[in-house]
C-alpha cells in the first residue's frame, strides 16, 4: 500500500504501508466503474459535516431509542448494523458526540476522523516499479517448462513451497480471500479466472454497494488492491504470474477513499468485516491501518469509539467463520514496547507527534483479538528492514519483499512481482505483501480442512511455519553498520516471526 507510514503504508518502496498488536479483550463483545457518489444535493448538505460511530446495546429497543436519541442530536444515520450495535452517523453538530454519549444505551461515540465529510478529487500519487515488455522479456527468458511467464521473478513463491503446492492442491474454489482494500481490477487476465463478483462490494460510504464493477479502482494509481490480489490468487493459466494459491476465489471490498490520499476510514472498514461475514467469505486480507489514527488510544472518546466498533465488526466475522489476516507496518516498530512516537496522527488533518504505549493504543485492525498479525521476510528468510516486529504481537511471518535481500531472479530485485490494474505487472515491497502470502496460505489450508474454525486455522498457520529463530548476532536490516532491532523470544516463538515463516507446501500435505 502506499502513504509512508501512512496509506499503502503496508507496501514499502515505492507505496509503504502500516503497524499492529496483541489482544484486547476488554471491548465489548458485541477501471473502470467509479465508487457509486452522492447526489450533487447531498454532497452539499454534507459539506460541513463529520462522521461519527455510535456503538450500543445490540436489542431492537435500544437500537431504536438510540437513532431517536441521534435525530435530536442533530444527526442523520447513514447505515445502522443491528445485529453489532454500530450505527455510523453524519452531523454538523459540532457538540454532536459529547450529547449522544449521553443517551441511554449508548456505550461509546465519537467522530470517525478530524476532517470534515467532503467528496474527494483524484490526483496522482505515489510510483509502483512496473514491468516494462523489455524486462518481462528478460523475466520470460529466465523461466522453466510449466510455469508461467513470470514466474522466474517470483522468489517468493519458491521460498514458501507454494510453486510445488500447486502441484499437489491449488486450493479449492468453494474457498474464497476477500482483500479490503483500495480496489481489485477483476479484468486482470490473471485475476479474472478467480474472481467472486457475488462476494465484491465498494464499502467507502459505510455502506455496502453491491453495482457491478463498485469494487474496481477508480483509476491506475489505486493498485495496492490488485497487487494483493495477484499474490493471493493469480491463476496458473500461461499468463504473467501466479499466486500462492491458485485455486481459490479471490474478491474484492473497496474501502479506501477515491482520491489521492485513498485513507481507510472507519466506517468503510466495519462495513467489509459486516459485508464480507455475511457473504461467506472464508478469509479476509486487511493491508492497511484504519486512518485518520495509526495508533488509537482508549482514554480518547473518539479513537476508543473506532476501536470498539471495528473490533465488534471483525469478531462478527470471525463468528460467522472468517480468519482475518493484517500487516504488522512499516515503521520498523517494536509492537511490545512501552513507548512508540506517533508523528503521523491524524493523518486526515494536521498530525501531532505524540508518545504512545502500544498495549494501550492499538493500531486497527492489527491489534484487535483473533486477527493474525504478519511480520515481513526477505528472500534471505531475514525480517525485512522495514517490517514491524513484537515479542507475543506478530502470529506468523511471510514474504514481503526487502530491496537489500537481493534474489538470483532474472531482474534481481527483491521485491515481490505481482498484478497491476489494466494488465501490467510490477514489484512492491512491504507487510502489505507479506499478508497476502499468509491469507493465500490460511486458503490452502481452509481447502484441505474445510470444517476448520478462524481459531482452528490460526493455529494450523502456525503449526505448519518454519521458524529462524532470532538473528545470532546484532540485527542491521540495511547494512549501515547500526543495528536496527532486536529480536526477543526462542527458536520456537519470538517478535521477529512469531511461530515462523508460513509454509504453503506443508499446508497441503
Amino acid at each position: 500500500m502506499a502513504h509512508l507510514r501512512s496509506r499503502h503504508r503496508l507496501a514499502l518502496a515505492v507505496p509503504v504501508v502500516l503497524s499492529l498488536t496483541a489482544s484486547l479483550g476488554f471491548l465489548p463483545g458485541a477501471a473502470q466503474a467509479a465508487p457509486r457518489v452522492e447526489s450533487a444535493a447531498a454532497q452539499a448538505a454534507d459539506a460541513d459535516s463529520f462522521a461519527y460511530l455510535v456503538n450500543t446495546k445490540t436489542d431492537a429497543h435500544t437500537i431504536n431509542s438510540v437513532k431517536k436519541a441521534i435525530n435530536a442530536a442533530g444527526g442523520s444515520v447513514v447505515v445502522s448494523y443491528d445485529r453489532i450495535g454500530v450505527i455510523v452517523v453524519h452531523s454538523a453538530n459540532p457538540d454532536f458526540a459529547k450529547e449522544i454519549r449521553k443517551a441511554r444505551g449508548v456505550q461509546s461515540a465519537g467522530a470517525s476522523r478530524t476532517s470534515p465529510v467532503q467528496a474527494a478529487g483524484t490526483t496522482d500519487e505515489g510510483a509502483v516499479q512496473y514491468l516494462s515488455k523489455a524486462e518481462a522479456a528478460k523475466v520470460a527468458g529466465g523461466s522453466t517448462a510449466g510455469e508461467e511467464p513470470l514466474e522466474a521473478d517470483q522468489w517468493d513463491l519458491r521460498a514458501i513451497g507454494a510453486d510445488k503446492a500447486a502441484r499437489i492442491d491449488p486450493g479449492s474454489k468453494s474457498v474464497t480471500v476477500a482483500v479490503i482494500d483500495v480496489g481489485v481490477d477483476d479484468t486482470h487476465p490473471d485475476i479474472a479466472p478467480n474472481f467472486s463478483p457475488s462476494q465484491s462490494a465498494n464499502c467507502v460510504s459505510g455502506k455496502a454497494d453491491t453495482t457491478y464493477g463498485s469494487w474496481r479502482p477508480v483509476d491506475a494509481d489505486h493498485y495496492h488492491g490488485t497487487h494483493v490480489a495477484g499474490e493471493i490468487a493469480a491463476a496458473r493459466n500461461g499468463i504473467g504470474v501466479a499466486g500462492v494459491a491458485p485455486g481459490v476465489k479471490v474478491a474484492g471490498i473497496t474501502v479506501a477513499q477515491p482520491d489521492a490520499n485513498q485513507l481507510f476510514f472507519p466506517e468503510s472498514v466495519v462495513c467489509a468485516f459486516v459485508f464480507a461475514a455475511d457473504h461467506g467469505v472464508e478469509i479476509t486480507n486487511n493491508s492497511y491501518y484504519v486512518d485518520p489514527w495509526l495508533y488509537n488510544c482508549m482514554d480518547d472518546p473518539d479513537q476508543r469509539a473506532i476501536v470498539d466498533a471495528v473490533n465488534r465488526a471483525q469478531l462478527y466475522a470471525q463468528r460467522k467463520g472468517t480468519l482475518n489476516v493484517a500487516a504488522a507496518g512499516n515503521s520498523n516498530d517494536d509492537l511490545d514496547s512501552q513507548a512508540l512516537t506517533d508523528a503521523s496522527s491524524p493523518d486526515d488533518s494536521t498530525a501531532v507527534t505524540r508518545t504512545v504505549d502500544p498495549h494501550e493504543c492499538f493500531d486497527v485492525p492489527t491489534q484487535l483479538p483473533g486477527v493474525v498479525t504478519v511480520s515481513a521476510t526477505g528472500v534471505k528468510g531475514a525480517k525485512s528492514y522495514y517490517s514491524s516486529y513484537g515479542d507475543g504481537v506478530i502470529d506468523v511471518a511471510a514474504p514481503g519483499g526487502d530491496k537489500y535481500q537481493i534474489p538470483d531472479t532474472p531482474s534481481k530485485n527483491g521485491r515481490i512481482l505481482s498484478t497491476l490494474p489494466n494488465n501490467q505487472y510490477g514489484y512492491l515491497q512491504g507487510t502489505s505483501m507479506a499478508t497476502p502470502h499468509v491469507a493465500a496460505v490460511a486458503a490452502l489450508l481452509k481447502s484441505t480442512h474445510p470444517w476448520a474454525s478462524p481459531d482452528q486455522l490460526q493455529w494450523l498457520l502456525k503449526a505448519e511455519a518454519d521458524n529462524p529463530g532470532c538473528p545470532t548476532g546484532p540485527y542491521d536490516g540495511n547494512g549501515d553498520g547500526v543495528v536496527d532491532a532486536t529480536c526477543v523470544g526462542g527458536k520456537r516463538v519470538n517478535g521477529f516471526y512469531g511461530f515462523g515463516i508460513v509454509n504453503a507446501l506443508r499446508a497441503v500435505k
